[in-house]
């Protein structure tokens, strides 16, 4: 694995999985903000408070311009599950192999109840309109994260 990205730096396309059955890629979002969530797991507790605020606020993002997309290591049949129980409105990525968490440094070694384990790191990014990357937000505590991403999507 290289370099994480950093911010400034042009993000590189990548192509998943998406929750809508099609394969979306990084280029599809050109000239548009775009607010990339990685999150460890579908129906978590702390995964689906930080998605359903996502939602709840889905529309002030689109009136900025920007976009947003949620990516976990879960496959498609877990985020179809997770959009249909919380109405999600913005698609979600399936990164099974995890190479876009490692390319974004999100893929860590992590510890629960005693247990070590690789998993994602809670983080979000915000890439501008030409793909660069504008903001990261890594070890993401839920509560007003979304709403301080949205000042953030206004700012630039």
């Amino acid at each position: 694995m290289g370099e994480q990205l950093k911010t400034g730096d042009i993000v590189p396309n990548f192509k998943l999985h998406a929750s809508n059955g099609k394969d979306v890629e990084l280029a599809d979002y050109a000239g548009k903000k775009l607010v990339i969530y990685f999150y460890p797991r579908d129906m978590t507790p702390g995964c689906t408070t930080e998605s359903c605020d996502f939602r709840d606020f889905n529309g002030e993002f689109g009136t900025n311009n920007a976009a947003v997309i949620g990516i976990s290591p879960d496959d498609l049949a877990s985020h179809e599950e997770f959009v249909s129980k919380h109405e999600l409105p913005f698609l979600l990525l399936s990164d099974t192999e995890h190479t876009v968490s490692e390319l974004f440094g999100v893929w860590k070694l992590r510890s629960w109840n005693g247990e070590e384990f690789m998993g994602i790191e809670r983080s979000t990014f915000l890439l501008d309109e030409q793909g660069k990357l504008a903001k990261e937000w890594r070890s993401v505590s839920v509560d007003g994260h979304v709403k301080e991403v949205l000042e953030a999507v206004k700012s630039i």
